[in-house]
């Protein structure tokens, strides 16, 4: 994480922390299981290939939005989860989703399938 980047607007600054097409799902899924695995996370996230995954996921551990853990296990288990600033773009993103589906049905934009697992949206 740069830290004399300079940036001309806060959205900026948040965008470049959390966004593009994956970061926010990632965070989402993490924020609504808690704790997630990276094979749970894959499975939730389909179209991410491998090493996009875990290149976000770094990142976004760098950024200091979530941790992971590591089990001295066999085989080694890793898990994810949100640390305290990563937890706060739970109601951001929740929000966002809302907005979505909102958007989804005024402008009949596409088809969404999902389940509420999570209970927030």
């Amino acid at each position: 994480m740069a830290d004399n980047k300079l940036y001309y607007c806060n959205v900026e600054l948040s965008l470049d922390i959390i966004g593009g097409k994956w970061k926010p799902l990632i965070i989402h899924h993490i924020g609504g299981a808690g704790v997630i695995r990276y094979g749970e996370l894959k499975r939730k996230v389909p179209n991410i290939n491998e090493r996009v995954l875990s290149r976000q996921l770094r990142e976004l551990e760098e950024s200091k939005i979530i941790q992971r853990t590591v089990y001295d296990e066999v085989p080694p288990r890793v898990e994810y989860s949100l640390i305290e600033m990563g937890k706060t773009l739970v109601p951001i993103l929740n929000e966002l989703g809302l907005w979505g589906i909102e958007y989804n049905q005024k402008y009949n934009h596409g088809e969404i399938h999902f389940e509420d697992e999570y209970n927030n949206l």
